[in-house]
């Protein structure tokens, strides 16, 4: 079982009220949790500035009419065939694909195969979305988040 300590800080009146406020519309119980997490993200944060292991989803909206760019896409991807775990392609109309790609390695490699896909002429939009793979602290708790209850692994 996780040992907690209790911690205290000092801030700002307003600050604190901010606080409060983003904890209430982020549907937490307690301020601790929230803080919890606010770490958590911040330690993911600093894993990748370290090139730390990571998990993401690269999203691109691209023409597959502009000649030659869906290969040029998965040709990127079979360079990166130990990190791309899976893709999934939608059509959005008769000119408009997107394509969801789900990779796993290390965050510098992520970010450059993300901004190799991203500066392909016709790729109209493409976003990164990382998560940190790293040993952080985690229990179990349960919480009201979102209006209803249930149990994380935090």
């Amino acid at each position: 079982m996780t040992r907690i300590v209790r911690t205290s800080f000092t801030m700002e009146k307003e600050l604190t009220e901010q606080l409060e406020s983003l904890v209430k519309k982020s549907r937490y119980t307690n301020r601790s949790e929230f803080i919890r997490d606010l770490v958590r993200d911040r330690l993911v944060q600093k894993s990748w500035e370290g090139s730390g292991d990571a998990l993401g989803t690269i999203t691109l909206v691209y023409d597959h009419e502009k000649r030659e760019l869906s290969q040029r896409i998965t040709h990127l991807q079979h360079h990166h065939v130990g990190e791309v775990l899976a893709s999934t392609h939608v059509h959005l109309d008769e000119h408009l694909c997107a394509e969801m790609i789900l990779v796993r390695g290390k965050a510098a490699s992520i970010q450059a195969l993300a901004d190799a896909l991203k500066s392909q002429k016709g790729v109209y939009q493409a976003s990164l979305s990382m998560s940190g793979i790293v040993q952080v602290s985690y229990e179990k708790t349960t919480h009201r988040h979102a209006g209803h209850p249930h149990s994380h692994t935090h």
